[in-house]
């Protein structure tokens, strides 16, 4: 929760702590600022910064990188890498959090970078390909520069323990999943093969997520980028899959449903974001193909809305009671992260 003067204002007119105690805990707050993202201008300057920074330095890399061959490739990495932990560790001495963990990403997004440029330098780079298409297309031989990646990105967010730094490992191990699998098949990069390929590297990385979420939930939330890459690798493979059975499309409409569940369950808004887009969708289906003509689907959605809305008020009431007796039976794991997220 963010604790701002209002608040204090408010538990001082309910007696709750006194005027002495508000200016006191408000200027102690101001002196030790929350370490977690919020979205207010500071933060957002960060952030911005840091994207355009990492951006620079992947997405948007030119070809005129190029001209400084492998040697002066692996050399610009370098100072810039060194740059980027100087950077670190004075804003993490100050007790900058966000930014310290944003520098360490910057270190993290070169890796692939400076191997590219060691394979160069080598003279073991197999085809014409360049860089700037490492993050566009699947190739086999980003594998190295990937698995350095991995084991960088690791080695810092185990030093530093920020949050942000898991940004780079999620999309790496996207990255990763893709160019495996094409790998092994010979080179197949059929659309098909990608969809499927996306459905189930999001499933693993959700199971890994909630591994993360399990064991780290009372420490800082280093499952969030796994969760986001996770659902959106998921949910994107299985909403692009074709099929003519009104089977298969409920079942989609059931998972979607599922998705939400799990999302409240957890707290995690990502799930409900994208179950409630496939769920819309699903309905939109219905109501522009399998019913576009029948007057009795508008009042059918209309009395489910309203059923809905019945249940919402049911469990209200009923909460504590429910939530209470079904974690009796969870695994002690499950029921200490379901705890810590609603207490």
């Amino acid at each position: 929760m963010n604790i701002t003067k209002q608040n204090l204002e408010k538990a001082v007119n309910e007696n709750i702590i006194s005027s002495e105690q508000s200016t006191k805990l408000l200027e102690f707050l101001n002196k030790h600022p929350s370490t977690a993202a919020k979205f207010d201008f500071t933060h957002v300057l960060y952030y911005i910064g840091g994207m355009i920074a990492i951006g620079a330095m992947t997405l948007f890399m030119t070809l005129g990188w190029e001209s400084f061959g492998g040697t002066g490739i692996v050399f610009i990495s370098l100072l810039y890498g060194a740059a980027g932990l100087k950077l670190t560790n004075i804003f993490k001495s100050k007790g900058l959090a966000i930014p310290a963990g944003i520098c360490g990403t910057f270190v993290i997004a070169l890796t692939p970078l400076a191997v590219y440029g060691l394979q160069h330098a080598l003279g073991v780079w197999p085809d014409d390909s360049v860089y700037r298409e490492y993050h566009r297309y699947i190739q086999w031989h980003w594998l190295y520069m990937e698995l350095s990646t991995l084991a960088v990105g690791v080695i810092i967010a185990w030093k530093y323990k920020y949050p942000f730094l898991i940004m780079p490992i999620a999309v790496t191990l996207w990255y990763l999943t893709m160019d495996i699998v094409v790998m092994i098949n010979g080179g197949d990069y059929s659309w098909e093969l990608r969809k499927l390929v996306s459905l189930y590297a999001g499933l693993l990385m959700i199971a890994l997520a909630f591994w993360v979420d399990i064991r780290s939930h009372n420490k800082a939330d280093y499952s969030f980028w796994l969760y986001l890459f996770g659902v959106i690798s998921f949910w994107g493979g299985m909403s692009l899959q074709h099929s003519d059975s009104e089977l298969s499309k409920f079942i989609y409409f059931t998972i979607n449903l599922v998705m939400i569940f799990i999302g409240v369950l957890i707290v995690r808004r990502i799930f409900v974001i994208f179950g409630a887009i496939g769920c819309s969708g699903y309905i939109g289906y219905l109501a522009s193909h399998i019913f576009k003509d029948s007057w009795l689907f508008p009042i059918t959605l209309t009395l489910l809305g309203l059923f809905v809305i019945y249940l919402g008020v049911a469990w209200q009431k009923n909460e504590l009671y429910i939530t209470a007796k079904a974690r009796k039976y969870l695994p002690t794991p499950l029921r200490e992260l379901l705890e810590s997220k609603h207490g």
